[in-house]
């Protein structure tokens, strides 16, 4: 197969305009946001803390995957030739299976990081060291690759007997299921049983934590621990909702997948808008609650250089 043909709306040029703009404006948004993240607790080391470890590493995961698919979307929607090379498709899908799965184990990890944060907070640093963060993260990554390997392998190796129209707007797997002319239900049995294994026992890690967590909140005398707690966790439960809300609704309903249409809007959804919001929700919410102080003082420090730095060029 030398190419895949994308085909998106087919005969909807408006509809795929507007969704081009919409993903284009969230883009913009992830870019910028994911990259302050990145840089910002490089810049003091007083931000050097476990949470912001974890939000660091969220961020580049976040870059990584909607830069993975949105170029090549908007390629395929705004130009004539909506192609993509066979090893080109391959390599989308390979990212985005890879990531998905790290998204969902990385915000599972980071569900323990506030536990102990909340429940345990005289000892948060010692139980969260530099070696088990980096292990954990270690972690989501070699699973996440495994995932990659069994999925996206057998995914790609599906006969299409000439079926070269993908009917989406990117590689994404299911609709790489979609396209083969044999029979799928052991691929989809498959795809079912990992996401099971991997999504659900993490939600459930998610669940369990957070009703720690509000035990520890309610139980607390101060006012002021509480906005504090709820501060700490309430982006990462929204961003929580988000991304496990649309991904079980793809993926784990057996005999009840959505209409292509709806799967390709869900797609656009849980990897480009969700992720958008991710540097959005964790910067005004949790850093500017649980580091308020530390957060504003480098922000300020950053403004103050690019004064100084301009002054001196306009000398």
């Amino acid at each position: 197969m030398v190419n895949d043909s994308y085909f998106g709306f087919p005969g909807r040029p408006q509809l795929e305009m507007i969704i081009s703009e919409v993903v284009f404006f969230f883009y913009t948004i992830a870019l910028i946001g994911n990259i302050a993240i990145i840089l910002l607790p490089l810049l003091d080391e007083r931000l050097q803390i476990p949470m912001y470890f974890f939000l660091r590493n969220l961020a580049i995961l976040d870059l990584f995957y909607t830069t993975n698919i949105v170029p090549q979307m908007l390629v395929n929607v705004w130009g004539k030739d909506k192609k993509i090379s066979f090893s080109g498709c391959a390599f989308q899908l390979f990212i985005d299976v890879t990531l998905c799965t790290v998204e969902c184990m990385l915000l599972a990890v980071m569900s323990y990081d506030r536990f102990n944060a909340v429940c345990k907070p005289l000892h948060y640093m010692t139980i969260m060291n530099p070696q088990l963060c980096r292990g954990l993260v270690t972690m989501t990554w070699i699973i996440g690759i495994i995932n990659c390997m069994i999925l996206s392998t057998y995914a790609m190796s599906l006969p299409r007997c000439e079926n070269h129209h993908l009917d989406h707007y990117f590689c994404e797997i299911s609709a790489m299921v979609k396209i083969a002319c044999v029979d799928t239900t052991v691929m989809e049995e498959i795809l079912f049983a990992l996401c099971f294994l991997i999504f659900l026992p993490r939600l459930l890690l998610i669940l369990v934590s957070y009703s720690f967590i509000a035990v520890a909140v309610l139980k607390s005398k101060s006012a002021a621990g509480r906005q504090k707690a709820f501060g700490t966790c309430s982006s990462h439960l929204i961003v929580v909702s988000i991304f496990y809300g649309t991904v079980i609704y793809m993926y784990i309903q057996p005999g009840n997948s959505p209409s292509q249409d709806e799967g390709k809007l869900l797609s656009i959804f849980y990897s480009i808008v969700t992720l958008s919001l991710n540097p959005l929700l964790y910067q005004f919410s949790s850093i500017h609650t649980l580091r308020n102080k530390e957060f504003k003082g480098v922000m300020k420090r950053l403004i103050r250089k690019e004064k100084l730095s301009g002054e001196t060029i306009g000398h």
